[in-house]
C-alpha cells in the first residue's frame, strides 16, 4: 500500500507540471480512460492523444482522463521499486482502470500490443475478452496500427475505431452510454452500429473507415503542454493529414487519403495562441513541406517571431523558405528521407526524387550551417539487391563530401504493411537484412557517418504483427514479458510459426485486415504493384477529379479548390490521371 502511495504523490508532481489539463466532476458523467501503451513521455508528444483527450472532453457527459505504460513513467531517476510494483493510474485523479467503464487506448504502432497486454493485465484486467462479462471495463482500441488491421488483437479488445476521431467520438459517447449499462452481449450490438467501429465478436461485413472533409472546424493541436515529453519546448500544429505522394511502402500514405489541408488562416490563428504557451510551432503532417501555402506559413509565423521543427523535408520541390525559417529557428538538426539509394529502387518505390534533388538539399543544409544533417533510408525493400544497398553507401558518400558536420543515417529495416501496394510481398530474411546493414556501417563509419538501425529480428515480430491474423491475440495473451524467447515460445505454444506470416502472399488469398475497408480499393493496389515490379512511378493524387484509387467519392473530387496556395507539392503541376486496370 505505501508503494501505491508513493506513486500515486509522483503522479500528482506530474499533472502540478502540465498546462491544459482537463479537470472535470465524475458525477453524472461517463468516465473514458485514455490509453497511450508506452510512456508518459513518448505518449504526451503524440499529438493524436491530445486531439482524442481533447474530442472526449468536448463532450459534456464525458470526463477522460490518461493513463500511460508504467515503465518507469512516474519514477523520475527512482529505480529502487521492481516495476511490478508500479500500479497504473490515471494521471488526473489517479484511479486504477477498473474504475472507468469504459478503457480507450490509442495504439500508434504494432510493439506496442505487447504494451496494451501487459497493461491490462497489470491493471487486473482479464486480457482475453471472451473473459470479461458487464462487470469489466469496456476495452476499445484506435489508432493507425489497429486502425489498419485489427485482427491480432481482435480476442483482446471489444471494439476498434476505424477511422478518425473527430468523426467518430460523437455518436460513439452516445453508443457508450447505452453499451455500458447493458449486457455485454448486447452491449457490443450497440457498439457495432456506430459508423467505423468494428466489432469482432458481432457479424460484421467490411468496416468503412470514416474520415474528416475539413479539418478546418477542428484544428488538432496540443492541448497539455509540460517539458516532461520529447516536445516539450513547442506547440504542435497539424497543418495537412494524409499524403498525395503514392509511396508503395507507406501505410499513413493510403489508410489517410485524400490529403487534406488546413487553411493558411486557421494554421496562423492557432499559432497565435499556442504561442502563449510556447515560442516555437511544430509542423505537424504526413508530408509538411507539400503543404500548398507552405513557403506563406514559414514567412507568416516567422513574421510572429515563431521558432519552427518539422519532422523531416521533402526534396521535390524543396522549399528554401521554410529551410532558412528552420535554421533561424536554431533547428540542429535537417532530417530528409531518400528512402532509398538507385535511381532505379526508388522507382519502385514511387519515390521519384534524383540524386540531384537530395544533393541540392545536402547543399542547402551546408549553405544554412545546420549542425547536423539526418537521412533515412529502409532496407530489405521489394526488389531490392546489393546493388541497390550499395547505391545507399554512394549517396551517403557524396552527402558527406558536400556536408563535413555531423551526418547520421537511420537504415530501418523494411516491414511489409497491411493496405499498401506492397501487402503481398515476402519480409526480407533477418540474416539478409543484417548483413546489408552491417555492410553500410563498414562503408559509412570510416569516413564518420553514424549508421543507426532498429533490430533486424524485432522487425520481423513487427512483420508478423502487422500482417497477422485474430490468431496471435492468445499468443500475445501468453507472453508474460516481452523478449525474443517469450515471443517464440508463445508462438510455438499456440503452433504457428512467424515465417507463416512473413511469406509472401498470392493476389488472390483472403487476406485478414479485409474485415476493414480503408477506402483504397484492393485492384487499385494490385495495379500498382504491377507498376511497382516493371519501375513505373504513378503520379501523385490531383488535387480534385481523380476517382481512380476509390478512396475519394463524387463530391470530394468535385470541391472547389480555390484555396489552395502556389505551392502544389505532392500535386504535382502536371498530373494526368492513370487509369487503374
Amino acid at each position: 500500500m505505501r508503494v501505491k502511495y508513493r506513486y500515486i504523490d509522483q503522479v500528482k508532481q506530474i499533472l502540478a507540471r502540465e498546462e491544459g489539463t482537463v479537470r472535470k466532476d465524475w458525477g453524472g458523467r461517463l468516465p473514458i480512460l485514455l490509453v497511450y501503451a508506452n510512456t508518459y513521455r513518448l505518449g504526451m508528444s503524440s499529438l493524436a492523444l491530445h486531439t482524442v483527450y481533447r474530442l472526449f472532453n468536448d463532450q459534456p457527459d464525458v470526463v477522460c482522463e490518461r493513463a500511460f505504460f508504467p515503465q518507469e513513467t512516474y519514477r523520475r531517476g527512482d529505480r529502487s521499486a521492481s516495476r511490478d510494483d508500479e500500479p497504473v493510474l490515471s494521471i488526473e485523479s489517479q484511479r486504477p482502470p477498473t474504475d472507468f467503464p469504459v478503457v480507450a487506448f490509442t495504439i500508434s504502432y504494432e510493439m506496442d500490443y505487447f504494451n496494451a497486454v501487459q497493461l491490462l493485465r497489470r491493471a487486473g484486467i482479464p486480457v482475453l475478452a471472451e473473459e470479461r462479462d458487464e462487470s469489466w471495463p469496456l476495452i476499445i482500441a484506435g489508432g493507425p496500427a489497429v486502425y489498419t488491421n485489427p485482427e491480432p488483437l481482435a480476442e483482446i479488445f471489444d471494439a476498434f475505431a476505424i477511422g478518425e476521431g473527430e468523426v467518430i467520438v460523437p455518436p460513439l459517447v452516445d453508443a457508450l452510454w447505452e453499451a455500458v449499462n447493458a449486457p455485454r452481449d448486447e452491449g457490443l450490438r450497440i457498439l457495432a452500429q456506430v459508423p467505423g467501429m468494428y466489432v469482432p465478436a458481432a457479424e460484421n461485413d467490411p468496416v468503412r473507415r470514416v474520415w474528416v472533409r475539413d479539418l478546418d472546424t477542428f484544428p488538432a493541436t496540443t492541448q497539455i503542454y509540460t517539458h516532461d515529453t520529447e516536445f516539450g519546448d513547442r506547440a504542435l500544429i497539424e497543418i495537412a493529414r494524409g499524403c498525395g505522394r503514392g509511396c508503395r511502402f507507406c501505410m499513413a500514405g493510403y489508410t489517410y487519403r485524400p490529403m487534406r489541408e488546413v487553411s493558411l488562416e486557421t494554421i496562423l490563428a492557432v499559432a497565435r495562441h499556442s504561442l502563449k504557451h510556447r515560442d516555437k510551432i511544430g509542423l505537424v503532417g504526413a508530408a509538411v513541406s507539400d503543404h500548398s501555402w507552405i513557403d506563406q506559413i514559414a514567412l507568416e509565423l516567422r513574421a510572429m517571431g515563431a521558432k519552427i521543427a518539422i519532422s523531416s523535408m521533402r526534396v521535390d520541390p524543396i522549399s528554401e523558405p521554410l529551410v532558412r525559417a528552420l535554421a533561424e529557428s536554431g533547428t540542429r538538426t535537417l532530417t530528409i528521407a531518400p528512402e532509398a539509394g538507385s535511381v532505379r529502387m526508388r522507382k519502385v518505390v514511387n519515390k521519384p526524387q534524383s540524386d540531384e534533388q537530395l544533393l541540392c538539399v545536402v547543399d542547402l543544409a551546408a549553405r544554412y550551417n545546420f549542425p547536423q544533417l539526418k537521412m533515412y533510408f529502409m532496407v530489405g525493400q521489394p526488389t531490392e539487391t546489393e546493388a541497390d544497398v550499395e547505391a545507399i553507401a554512394e549517396l551517403v558518400l557524396a552527402a558527406r563530401a558536400r556536408f563535413r558536420r555531423k551526418l547520421t543515417i537511420n537504415a530501418t529495416p523494411y516491414v511489409p504493411k497491411a493496405h499498401t501496394a506492397f501487402q503481398w510481398v515476402a519480409m526480407t530474411p533477418v540474416e539478409t537484412l543484417e548483413a546489408r546493414i552491417k555492410y553500410l556501417e563498414r562503408r559509412l563509419r570510416p569516413v564518420g557517418v553514424a549508421v543507426r538501425s532498429d533490430s533486424p529480428a524485432w522487425a520481423a515480430v513487427e512483420g508478423v504483427l502487422a500482417r497477422g491474423d485474430r490468431r496471435l491475440g492468445r499468443v500475445l495473451a501468453r507472453m508474460r514479458k516481452t523478449s525474443l524467447r517469450e515471443w517464440e515460445r508463445a508462438l510455438k505454444a499456440e503452433g504457428l510459426s512467424q515465417e507463416d506470416y512473413l511469406r509472401e502472399r498470392s493476389l488472390d488469398e483472403s487476406l485478414p485486415w479485409s474485415v476493414v475497408d480503408i477506402g483504397v480499393s484492393r485492384a487499385y493496389f494490385t495495379w500498382e504493384l504491377r507498376r511497382a515490379l516493371r519501375g513505373e512511378l504513378t503520379r501523385s493524387c490531383p488535387p480534385a477529379g481523380c476517382l481512380k484509387c476509390n478512396a475519394c467519392d463524387q463530391e470530394w473530387a468535385s470541391r472547389d479548390v480555390g484555396s489552395l496556395g502556389p505551392n502544389l507539392g505532392a500535386y504535382g503541376d502536371n498530373f494526368v490521371p492513370l487509369q487503374a486496370s
